[in-house]
């Protein structure tokens, strides 16, 4: 047992070894449904912080299936976070801040993927995961709940991380897919100046971010699952009815993406993001996987033909479908309908979103990075490709935790990709630099992350220009 004390109460944590200790569940904020979370500031009694707290009640996606985190215990009383920390922490600590993804409908910081002792023992870094309110109970309409729900942990963290040996002046927010584009999002909200100081967005799913008229669509779609006709009438309802609803909404919904997520403008969160972003002067780095729609491609059971995917060209490309469709065509050669399209639209949901960003913010002078991580799995004979969330384990180092291999196979290779991913990372959290140059409009240099690294300059300008980003 390890304990540590000041002035908003006791915290009781375990050893995770002789180099690690952790303090796990502690709650950092309380919230009614659908209110603002309230911050927790004292604890009247001796907070036990030895085991996760319970993840946001939620219809499982297919990583929980196989991280087998879909049977841990639910709760709308979910806003819990926890900490790695050295054992011995002899000056105060550079801390990674960690938001997990799951498309703002489903995930926790429970899983074994995330765990952060490997990355203090690697970095002498303290690291912070959270879990926030997702699916209805964090997005519904224009109230950013869950977003408003990452900003009381860092509010948590600003006031109570310097017990745990953390540096509350040197906090770097990171995040996947829902929580790359949160990160994002949380360098554009007024609400957490003096609180962040380093972002690092892995594949932000930035399309996630909606519009006001598509969070009014949602929300009256939602309220006719659910069989009510207002937020009072949803507050009437059992958790179990509301993810009943929610499970409904995603069998019938068209635009899934936006079913649940952050609005712009919406509580915490202003109208332009990626502009707001720029100005907030935050050091920002973003990455995409260069295979990102394929894992959703190869769990879907629908099989894709010619016509089906020249209707998707047409459907993104209108009258230009035909020419994007050659070159697609030349750039994946030998794919078939399924891997051509996972291309387009891995560049049209993640790539093009994120070089828009980064060109936003590199034309005001807001100090950006940019990388590609392109090491595919050999799992699946290679269907997969580098697909989404590959990255994760690697930048955790989390390589050695259960049903990693399931995903990246077992070459001793991702030793050597994971050493210098997490690299990266602990040298952006010290000292706030990478070994590679910053992103320009001009240059637009990314770093490659593969078997070797290497610096590329405006890679796949054919790409840019067919998505119009040719400024």
């Amino acid at each position: 047992m390890v304990q540590i004390s000041n002035q908003c109460g006791v915290f009781l944590g375990t050893q995770h070894n002789d180099q690690v200790d952790e303090f796990l569940g502690i709650q950092y904020a309380r919230a009614e449904r659908f209110q603002a979370p309230v911050d927790v500031e004292k604890y009247a009694e001796v907070v036990e912080a030895k085991s996760f707290g319970a993840q946001c009640p939620q219809v499982p996606g297919f990583m929980e299936e196989i991280l087998n985190t879909k049977d841990l215990q639910t709760s709308e009383e979910c806003l819990y976070l926890n900490i790695w920390k050295p054992t011995v922490v002899e000056s105060p600590l550079p801390v990674l801040f960690w938001i997990h993804g799951g498309a703002y409908t489903n995930g926790t910081a429970a899983t074994s993927w995330y765990h952060g002792a490997n990355l203090v023992q690697l970095g002498e870094v303290i690291v912070v995961s959270i879990n926030y309110r997702l699916g209805p109970f964090g997005f519904i309409g224009e109230n950013n709940l869950g977003l408003l729900d990452q900003i009381s942990a860092l509010r948590w963290v600003n006031r109570n991380i310097e017990s745990f040996g953390g540096d509350p002046a040197n906090v770097t927010i990171f995040g996947e897919s829902a929580g790359g584009s949160s990160v994002v999002a949380l360098t554009a909200s007024p609400l957490t100046k003096g609180l962040v100081n380093k972002a690092w967005a892995m594949s932000p799913s930035l399309l996630q971010l909606r519009s006001r008229a598509e969070a009014q669509v949602a929300m009256s779609d939602f309220f006719e699952a659910a069989h009510v006709e207002s937020l009072n009438g949803l507050k009437t309802l059992s958790t179990q009815q509301i993810i009943d609803a929610t499970a409904q909404m995603f069998l019938n919904v068209e635009n899934y993406i936006s079913t649940f997520s952050p609005t712009r403008g919406g509580s915490g969160l202003p109208e332009n993001v990626d502009e707001a972003s720029a100005k907030s002067k935050l050091p920002l780095i973003v990455g995409t996987t260069r295979d990102e729609i394929r894992l959703w491609a190869v769990l879907n059971p629908q099989p894709l033909d010619e016509a089906g995917a020249t209707k998707i060209f047409e459907d993104a490309f209108a009258e230009s479908a035909e020419n994007a469709r050659s070159i697609y065509g030349q750039l994946t050669q030998n794919s078939s309908p399924v891997q051509m399209v996972s291309a387009m639209q891995t560049d049209q949901h993640f790539r093009v979103p994120a070089w828009q960003l980064c060109d936003t913010r590199s034309k005001i002078g807001a100090e950006t990075w940019m990388y590609w991580f392109t090491w595919p799995t050999p799992v699946f004979d290679g269907a997969l490709g580098c697909c989404h969330a590959l990255d994760l384990p690697f930048m955790f180092c989390n390589l050695d935790k259960p049903n990693v291999e399931l995903f990246t196979g077992t070459s001793p290779v991702r030793s050597k990709i994971s050493g210098h991913f997490t690299g990266e990372l602990l040298s952006f959290a010290k000292t706030g630099k990478v070994s590679w140059p910053t992103y320009d409009a001009s240059e637009r240099k990314t770093l490659r992350i593969d078997e070797d690294v290497e610096v590329l300059t405006d890679p796949d300008p054919v790409i840019r220009k067919l998505w119009n980003l040719t400024s």
